[in-house]
């Protein structure tokens, strides 16, 4: 039996997805997906790259995550199961594409300026 495995990041969150044949468990860190994310949003975030090509329960998946919030992990998560399957099929890309699954999102968060209150925000003027 085959393991496939990618990468998926987003701001500072990376996960690592590993992708066997299987009846559609999902794991992150050790834990369940409705124990980890306990959001339903972002529940479904994670699954949107199987639900593309109808592959809920075809695949198990466990996952490791770290860094960043839980937003910025969901979607990273959704990037590495996105890839896995371009991995498992090269026939999964246009589908994966067609939703906007493959594409890595890269906006981080800009660093502080010196001189500055924040990245741009200055501080207040005082004219006298």
């Amino acid at each position: 039996m085959q393991i496939f495995n990618a990468i998926g990041r987003r701001k500072t969150s990376v996960a690592r997805v590993y992708l066997k044949p299987g009846k559609g468990d999902i794991t992150i860190n050790n834990r369940g997906l409705k124990d980890y994310f306990l959001s339903e949003i972002h529940q479904t975030t994670v699954l949107q790259a199987l639900a593309a090509i109808n592959a809920e329960s075809q695949y198990d998946v466990t996952i490791n995550v770290e860094g960043g919030g839980i937003k910025g992990q969901a979607e990273a998560v959704r990037l590495g199961i996105a890839r896995a399957l371009v991995a498992v099929d090269e026939e999964n890309k246009p589908a994966l594409r067609k939703e906007r699954l493959l594409t890595r999102d890269s906006r981080m968060v800009e660093r502080k300026k010196y001189g500055r209150r924040k990245a741009r925000r200055r501080f207040q003027f005082s004219k006298r």
